[in-house]
């Protein structure tokens, strides 16, 4: 099974990529952990930590295509590093601020949202140029799912690790810098340096002009929506069922569950388009939600909650390869962080959905959010069957040198049996 992976982290820059890119993301998986303990521990009120944020969230969700687009045009180094530079300035100054005066404080942590850089496109930008393969790129884009799930796990344990042995003020600073490190170390790589997009058409709506990428964004908004909404409705039934140990249970059973998923699932070759098998995917998805209603013992609940969690992984690595295979010549990288943006936006609703849902009707109403979240999901795929069936292109655009490994385009592999 881990044959797959290894092959692709012995590939030239695989894992220094990989590597920097989790690492340079982490002060964003992190943010909304250490912005909340930073003001409790400034004697801020939870309304005001949840305020700030949200508002790192928002403005993160509006940053990260408009720098992708900004990736596509002038390249990686000129924008990534800079735009992680300002973040963590913008952090820093918020760390050294505090709440007060709080319009300042709403302003750095809003400018470190929005020049959060776009490094999880960026890399899915680079794969097909250091990969080469098809197979390969494939399987680094499910490896690349699995990842993200470790990083949103160890992550708020770094940020509890840096509050306990110095402070949540030293946590922002510490974790931020080490966000720059990481970034650098992308950006300084061969692959980033040589990576140039494809010639693309000047057009004000960018990646969003390809209809097959918005019915995939519509799809992906609801899924955002379920998950947002399970990390609310679990709380009711843990204060019902033991407390806070069992909602940490719940929520580690739930990215557990999307690493093991990730882990099978990218370690074979699947048989079929990518688009067909993203709804066979969700529609797993979908129903290993509605167990979540039934509401057992703990123990069996955390059970319930990993397997909801099993089909996430393999169905965002599957959105992966669609994103590359309907993506606007020129765009990829932008149509990246659309997909990432709009999965934060539909968490985000979700929160704010089940929020009113669990007080009006307890935990059992809002664990019907998920549940009907991602049955509009498949329905939207099902909608837009022949739209998602006809790619953006075909063909594979290649460098300028086909044998240079340090001159690299973007890659788009043809649409074949395998994907």
């Amino acid at each position: 099974m881990a044959a797959g992976y290894l092959e692709i982290l012995r590939a030239k820059h695989a894992a220094r990529l990989l590597t920097g890119t989790l690492v340079g993301r982490l002060p964003n998986a992190t943010a909304a952990i250490a912005i909340v303990l930073f003001v409790r521990a400034e004697g801020g009120t939870y309304s005001l930590a949840g305020a700030l944020a949200a508002v790192y969230g928002v403005a993160n969700a509006v940053g990260q295509p408009l720098l992708g687009r900004l990736v596509d045009v002038h390249g990686q180094p000129r924008v990534q590093l800079p735009a992680a530079l300002v973040s963590a300035l913008a952090m820093s100054v918020f760390a050294f601020v505090g709440t007060d005066p709080l319009p300042l404080a709403y302003l750095a942590v809003a400018a470190a949202g929005l020049f959060t850089p776009p490094l999880e496109g960026g890399l899915r930008a680079l794969w097909p140029a250091v990969l080469r393969r098809e197979d390969q790129v494939h399987t680094a884009y499910a490896m690349d799912a699995v990842a993200q799930e470790v990083m949103f796990t160890v992550g708020p344990l770094l940020v509890t690790l840096c509050v306990s042995v110095w402070s949540a003020q030293g946590a922002l600073l510490v974790l931020n810098a080490v966000g720059v490190l990481g970034a650098l170390s992308v950006v300084v790589s061969p692959p980033s340096r040589a990576w140039r997009s494809a010639p693309r058409e000047a057009h004000w709506l960018g990646a969003l002009r390809s209809p097959g990428l918005l019915a995939l964004l519509g799809a992906f908004l609801f899924i955002g929506v379920a998950l947002g909404s399970i990390t609310v409705a679990s709380v009711p039934y843990a204060d019902d069922h033991g407390g806070d140990a069992v909602y940490g249970w719940l929520m580690a059973a739930l990215g557990l569950g999307a690493l093991l998923g990730g882990v099978v699932y990218g370690a074979r070759q699947w048989a079929g388009t990518p688009e067909r098998r993203l709804r066979g995917l969700v529609a797993l998805l979908a129903v290993c939600y509605l167990p979540l209603t039934l509401m057992p013992g703990a123990v069996a609940m955390v059970a319930l909650t990993a397997l909801a969690g099993v089909f996430l992984a393999p169905a965002i690595a599957c959105a992966f390869v669609i994103v590359d295979r309907h993506a606007p010549r020129g765009t990829v990288t932008e149509a990246f962080s659309w997909l990432v943006t709009t999965f934060t936006v539909g968490a985000s609703v979700g929160t704010g959905l089940a929020g009113p849902v669990v007080e009006a009707g307890g935990a059992l109403w809002g664990f019907t959010v998920p549940a009907v979240a991602g049955a509009v999901s498949l329905v939207v795929l099902l909608a837009t069957g022949r739209v998602l069936a006809v790619p953006a292109g075909s063909g594979v655009v290649a460098a300028s040198s086909e044998n240079d490994p340090n001159r690299a385009a973007e890659p788009r592999f043809s649409s074949g049996d395998r994907a």
